[in-house]
């Protein structure tokens, strides 16, 4: 059984996600969410489909198997945007539900050599390029 807040984005979805988010779909334990402020080209967040606030509320076999879906996505983020390093980034305490911010940096651009900021708030796409990049990130995951 899946466990939901009905005051959470990621549990919820649909406008609750849309304010922050755009849904590239599921994987096995995890949503693909391309965080809608786009500064850092390809920002992604890999949410885990229950609603848990910790890494230590998951049984290892499943917390491993979130892990290997965040790698999967990262792998995925260096073929399509090629960043020279991407940044993993898991707070929580503004919302409980467990996420990582996979943020890629290119060297030279915004904020390289630095922490990532949660949100810039000065790049959005339109709905057609979001889409766009979601069909590209679909094609290459294994999503459900």
């Amino acid at each position: 059984m899946v466990a939901k807040d009905p005051n959470c984005g990621y549990c919820q979805q649909g406008e609750l996600l849309n304010n922050f988010g755009y849904l590239v779909g599921e994987l096995e334990h995890s949503l693909v969410i391309l965080f809608r402020e786009q500064s850092h080209h390809g920002r992604i967040i890999v949410a885990y489909k229950e609603h848990v606030s910790e890494l230590v509320d998951i049984d290892a076999e499943t917390r491993h198997a979130y892990f290997d879906e965040i790698a999967q996505v990262a792998e995925v983020m260096h073929e399509l945007y090629q960043p020279d390093k991407i940044n993993y980034g898991a707070y929580g305490d503004g919302g409980s539900h467990l996420h990582f911010h996979l943020v890629p940096k290119y060297e030279g651009q915004v904020e390289w050599g630095t922490p990532f900021a949660m949100n810039l708030d000065e790049k959005y796409l339109n709905e057609e390029e979001y889409e766009a990049m979601a069909e590209e990130l679909r094609a290459k995951l294994p999503l459900k």
